[in-house]
Order: C-alpha cells, then structure tokens, then sequence
C-alpha cells in the first residue's frame, strides 16, 4: 500500500464514472479526477507531450507552460491554449491551479525542478534520463521518497504499442526464457544545442539514447533480473564535439540473459527504432519507425513526414500516428491511472535510478576497456538462471532434433560418458514417430 501526499488544495475538477457487474447489480467505480498540469519545458519534447496529455482522457488540461524564454513560453501557450505561461520555474510549479507537474525540461534541470515540486507536494513527472549520473539520479529519486509524493518515469518508448504488446507475450511464455535482446536507436542527432553539451546533459549518445534501450532491455528480460556487468565501447566519429556520437553495449543479467544496445548520433535517413527479444522457445522482431509498412514516393514539398526525417523527397517512410506509435498515449495514460488508483506506474524514479546505474558502468567500461560492475542500490530481489531440462535418446543427451528437406527426422547426441557427438537418423518414413 503507497501513501502520497499532495498539494493541501489539490483542484478536482470532475469524475467520471463506469459501470461493472451485471445491469442488476451493476455497481459504480471512479476511473479518475481531472487534473490540472504544470508543464515544463516548451521544445519537441514539450510539444509531443502537450499533444499527448490534451488528447489523453479529454478530461485533463495543462494549466501553466513554463519556459526559460519568454518568447518561446508565449508561443508554446497560444500554440496549445493554455491559459498561462511563466519564465519562472517555482511559480509555475507552485501554481495554484495546478496538481501535476511534468517535467520536459534539459538534464542538468531535473534536481531542481523535482525539488520544487515535492515541496510543493506536487506529483511530479519526469522525462529520461532521470539524471546525468546515477548519484545525481539517486539524489533525485530520494527527494520525492522522502517527500511522499507519486513520481513517475516518463520514458515512452517502452510503452510503444507494440512493445506492449511484446513485452505481456514474453510473459505469457510465448517465447520461453528470454536470453538476448537488442534494442537500437540511432538517427542524425538531437533538436535542441544542450544535448551536445556534456556539462548539461551528463554524456552523448549513451546518456541520450542508450536510456531507452536499457529500460526496453528490462522490460523484456524483467525488471527483477538485476543487471550485473557491461561491456561497452563509444568513440566521437562524425560530430565536433567532446561526448561520443556512436555507442554499443552489452549488459548482463543475473539470469544469464545479454542485453545489447546500439545507439547513433550519425545515422543517415531518419530515426531508427527497433528491438529484438530472442528465446528459448521463439523469436520477436519488432521496428517502430522506419520500414513500418507506410512507405511514400514524393518530388517533395508535403511538408513534416516523422521525427528526425531528413528528407521531404524520393523514398520516405511516414509514421501514421506518431505520437501512439512513440508511446507517448499509453504512457500518460498509465501515470495517470496509477495517480488515480494511488498504485505505483509502471516506471518509477527507481527504474530511472537504474537505467542511470547501468549507463555510468557503460561509460567506465568505454574508459577500462573492460567489463565493469553496475553499482546500484538493488530492490528487487534476485531471478535464477536460465536452466534446461536436457531430452535423451538411447542413453545419449539429445543436443538438436531437426527435420530433413526430405521429412526423415534426425537428431544430434552427445555420449555425456565419452564426449562424444553423433548424427542419429531416427526416423526413416517422413510420417514416423
């Protein structure tokens, strides 16, 4: 049971209702409140979610637009009718009218603004990464801990429909014990000047990228299999700049399972989103971006085609809708619905935590060449290695069972006495047992 405390005026300013049970004995239960937000930041991210909370519920409304520039707060509130706008950061967190503050704002101003809001008693979203470093991660996550408020980790792309859809078959068992996933995103380079700063952001393409990865990696190999060690590798190739603009990284798990994440600043023709879960059992294949099945021929001028498209000409690859098909849509939806409930949302500071955990051994193993332990305070327990109940034939472990062009079955032994490995036709007739 989760005990938040909110703001001593918390603004309710409708229900609504739905109906369970029979039409006899059908009973009423709250879906949830309308909520007021405080939205903090006014570039892509602050446009992508402004889209996706204005059309979430139709009930909830952001308030107050906070922006470092005022030409830019008045533009983003006119652009989204939102009634306020403020270049002051503790005035439009602690706003009145508001319950909710979500947080789109540049890394090195995360601490800060998580602060506010729990003093304030505000619940507080924020984008990732949760931090620059896990410390600064850490420090972050005990503010809101401390304070009692609801926190949640706004990182969107594990809520992408299909991942969601991936990730409860992996664990209805479709695909047997998950032992590799490779999770790639790479495009030409970020929107906005601060993310190539080191100062401001904590790193480059890791820091920036490879946080969606990582947290795609546990959902798929699960949250309570501890990730143990990296190896990593990311040098500077393309960019004028001192964080790297290429990356991969292996992380492994105590189950046994490897997570791989390859991230860009310098991939050519768009962005690049996709994700592989291998199994035991079976195989998942999934691209969120390019090569989705929407292909378009045009001589150019139609205008915006996707998020870092880098051409309006020739071949291009639009994305039907953008905004659900990032995952931004389900992602609301469950903070708001884990508020609502005073239930914990399905990514939380803590996850954020780690994910920043993970990325600072990747960045010690880049600078030992060597794999490098995960330092992290862990909560969740541990999850066995992945094991198999080896099949046997006349004795001998069978290692493959495979099916000839010609139908005959064939299996691979090994002799566990001797060592050694055969070929073993078991079954002549392509109909026999």
């Amino acid at each position: 049971m989760h005990t938040f405390r909110f703001s001593t005026e918390l603004i309710v300013l409708e229900r609504r209702t739905r109906y369970v049970g029979t039409y006899d004995t059908a009973q009423e239960v709250q879906v949830g409140s309308a909520h007021r937000i405080s939205l903090l930041g006014t570039g892509l991210i602050g446009d992508f979610y402004a889209t996706a909370l204005s059309g979430r519920r139709g009930m909830d409304q952001v308030t107050v637009a906070y922006s470092r520039s005022a030409e830019r707060a008045a533009a983003f509130a006119q652009r989204w009718e939102i009634p306020h706008h403020t270049t002051d950061l503790r005035a439009a967190i602690e706003h009145p009218d508001t319950d909710i503050v979500v947080i789109g704002l540049p890394n090195d101003l995360h601490e800060e603004a998580v602060a506010l809001s729990a003093a304030a008693g505000k619940a507080v979203l924020c984008t990732k990464p949760l931090g620059r470093t896990a410390e600064e991660a850490k420090r972050i996550l005990d503010i809101v801990e401390n304070a009692g408020v609801f926190a949640g980790y706004l990182e969107d792309l594990v809520y992408t429909p299909k991942t969601l859809k991936a990730v409860e078959a992996v664990r209805r068992g479709a695909v047997g014990d998950v032992l590799w996933v490779r999770s790639r995103e790479t495009h030409p380079g970020p929107h906005s000047a601060w993310f190539w700063d080191t100062r401001k952001a904590g790193g480059g393409a890791i820091v920036d990228l490879g946080c969606h990865c990582v947290e795609i990696i546990r959902g798929f190999v699960g949250k309570g299999n501890r990730p143990v060690e990296v190896m990593c590798w990311a040098d500077t190739l393309v960019h004028p700049i001192e964080a790297e603009d290429n990356a991969v990284g292996l992380v492994k798990f105590d189950s046994g399972a490897i997570g791989q994440f390859e991230v860009s600043w310098t991939f050519r023709g768009g962005m690049d989103l996709h994700d592989e879960v291998q199994g035991s059992e079976g195989t998942i294949w999934l691209n969120h971006f390019l090569r989705t099945g929407f292909e378009m021929f045009s001589s150019g001028g139609g205008g915006y085609v996707a998020e870092k498209a880098e051409s309006e000409s020739g071949w291009i690859y639009p994305v039907g809708d953008e905004i659900g098909e990032l995952g931004y849509v389900d992602m609301f939806t469950d903070m708001f619905d884990a508020l609502d409930q005073g239930t914990q949302p399905t990514e939380t500071f803590y996850d954020g935590y780690v994910v920043n955990a993970i990325m600072d051994a990747c960045y010690r193993s880049v600078a030992s060449r060597s794999w490098e332990p995960i330092d992290v305070q862990w909560r969740a327990g541990s999850t066995p290695r992945v094991t198999r109940t080896a099949a046997t034939h006349d004795g001998r472990t069978v290692i493959k069972r495979e099916t000839l062009p010609d139908g005959r079955i064939k299996l691979i032994l090994k002799d566990e006495q001797t060592g050694e490995f055969e070929d073993r036709l078991v079954c002549d007739q392509p109909d026999g047992p």
